[in-house]
């Protein structure tokens, strides 16, 4: 969801106007119909008001950059097919460069022999297949780097 359209629901959850929030705000009711449509943007002061009276946090409100609808749209529409013909270590090196180099640096069959044992393992032990197994040690994967970013 855009920033726009959270401020349009976040205005009639509450049940409020636009004409009682330009109100209270001090501009225009066509200022917060330019909001609510995306075409200008409130300021950060004018924002963190909004936030206020709709009782959100200004970071509820302004969350808008990660569209988890449309994410799960273009996962939905990803074929195999498609996936298959990307090249996600080159498509994600460009965020992170140390995709493109790390095959130089790092003893890759130590590494992969680690995890091959663990995919094993996994099926095994659960049952998995193939995929279900690299899907379950990739979810743990992130799950260790966020307790990690945590610490």
């Amino acid at each position: 969801m855009h920033l726009g359209s959270r401020l349009f629901n976040a205005r009639k959850s509450k049940g409020l106007s636009q004409e009682v929030v330009a109100e209270k705000l001090g501009v225009s009711r066509q200022t917060i119909s330019k909001w609510e449509t995306g075409e200008t943007l409130p300021d950060i002061r004018q924002a963190k008001r909004l936030a206020v009276l709709y009782g959100q946090s200004l970071d509820e409100l302004i969350e808008f950059d990660l569209d988890v609808q449309e994410i799960q749209e273009v996962i939905d529409k990803t074929t195999d097919e498609l996936s298959n013909r990307i090249d996600w270590t080159k498509m994600w090196s460009k965020k992170y460069p140390i995709l493109s180099r790390y095959q130089s640096e790092v003893d890759i069959p130590l590494y992969a022999g680690e995890l091959c044992r663990l995919l094993s393992d996994l099926e095994k032990r659960y049952g998995y297949n193939d995929l279900d197994a690299f899907l379950v040690l990739k979810d743990i994967l992130a799950t260790v780097w966020k307790n990690r970013k945590r610490a």
